[in-house]
Order: C-alpha cells, then structure tokens, then sequence
C-alpha cells in the first residue's frame, strides 16, 4: 500500500501558524520571566562583564530548544497523520526563532 502525503489546507495552515504565534509568545514570556534575575539590566557599565549576559542568553536558547524539542514529540504522536507533515516546517521555524527572540529578551 502506497503511503501517500496529501499537502495540509489553507485553513490547515492558518491554524498552525495562529497556534506556532501562541507557542511562541507563551514561551518567550515564560521564559523572560525564568530568566529575568540573570544577566544585567545596565549592559554599558564600566565593571560588566559578558558572562552574565551569556548565561542568560546560554539558558534562554537550552530551555527553548527544550520546550520546542518536547512541543515537536508531542504533536508529532498527538496530530492526525494529514497533519504531520507541518511540524518539522515549524519546528525549523522555532530553532531560527530562539535567535530572534534573544533581541527583545535583552531589550
């Protein structure tokens, strides 16, 4: 029996995108709040250092990369099989995210 992939629909696709928002924006809120005692508030002072900073930065991207590895194994068990085929396209998305939302996260 041939297995054949049939592509996802738009309203497929818009929902996942809305969802892929919501995840993102949960996370990164959750996350600046689990990192907010880390790193320095002032990053121009004369005795700053980058290592504060860097583990921040360093815990930030590892629990990210955590909460989306585990989000990824989830929905890849959980979804229907016509699904499957838009979590590795969003799991991509979230690795390139994790560096775009280290710009906010120190901002």
């Amino acid at each position: 029996m041939a297995d054949v992939t049939q592509k996802s629909s738009k309203p497929a696709l818009l929902a996942g995108l809305l969802l892929f928002i919501v995840f993102e924006t949960v996370a990164f809120y959750g996350l600046q709040y689990l990192t907010s005692g880390l790193g320095e508030s002032n990053q121009y002072q004369a005795e700053n250092t980058i290592v504060s900073n860097w583990v921040k930065t360093m815990v930030f991207f590892v629990a990210h990369l955590a909460l989306v590895i585990v989000a990824m194994l989830i929905l890849s068990n959980r979804l229907p099989r016509r699904y499957r085929g838009q979590v590795m396209g969003w799991f991509y998305l979230a690795l390139v995210m994790s560096f775009v939302l280290i710009i906010p996260l120190f901002g």
